[in-house]
């Protein structure tokens, strides 16, 4: 099975550029995050017509996640990240897809530090380890600092420096025994000012996690 990951970054704006990875791609489930638009907005026919099943939960111009499944249609399990009634946050969607349950979620962003947004990222990370302690098999996304890949004076004061987010992180991952599919390091976010992105002075923000045993089987 090929899974794959799309931060699409508004899914209506730019579905050529989904539609165009699908057929050459060819995944057999794409994981989208920050769709950015309202479930009635989701271009399902479009979708379908290029040959992919899928579930969505959806939020105006922020946030969003779906799941896409080649040739087949994702049975739901969960659209909100267990552990909190009150979250009304499109972060979160879960689903089996032929026998092998997989999620994908946008993770809250934290900023500014201290503060209330903080305090909420803390407490769903705390939720998103319980969650997945309770399931088997699982494909994710999550952000975190990694020391080296921007110049830490420019990042320091960000979430992505921060010394109370990067455990909650290694707790997940470590304590519940997932592991990075990815065999070598690499980028997966360039800011738009200083020509980052010509300089190709990335960021890594963005994970793939497996269970044990799912990662025995990936290549």
């Amino acid at each position: 099975m090929k899974i794959a990951t799309f931060n699409i970054n508004n899914v209506n704006k730019r579905l050529a550029n989904l539609l165009d990875w699908l057929r050459t791609a060819r995944p057999d489930v794409a994981c989208l995050q920050e769709l950015k638009a309202t479930d009635s907005e989701f271009p399902v026919a479009a979708i379908g017509k290029a040959g992919y099943g899928a579930i969505w939960r959806g939020q105006k111009s922020w946030n969003g996640v779906a799941i896409l499944a080649r040739d087949g249609e994702p049975i739901v399990t969960h659209t909100v990240l267990p552990g909190d009634l009150a979250d009304t946050q499109s972060r979160y969607i879960e689903a089996a897809v032929n026998g092998v349950l997989i999620a994908t979620l946008y993770a809250p962003n934290g900023n500014p530090q201290p503060g209330p947004k903080f305090k909420n990222k803390l407490a769903w990370m705390r939720r998103l380890t319980n969650h997945a302690a309770e399931l088997y098999a699982l494909d994710l996304q999550c952000r975190a600092y990694r020391r080296g890949y921007l110049p830490y004076e420019v990042l320091r004061k960000t979430r992505f420096c921060s010394r109370r987010a990067a455990p909650c992180f290694g707790a997940f991952s470590t304590k519940a025994g997932w592991t990075p599919s990815e065999r070598a390091p690499m980028y997966t976010f360039w800011d738009y000012k200083r020509n980052r992105w010509q300089r190709d002075a990335g960021l890594r923000i963005d994970h793939v996690l497996l269970n044990p045993k799912a990662a025995e089987r990936a290549s």
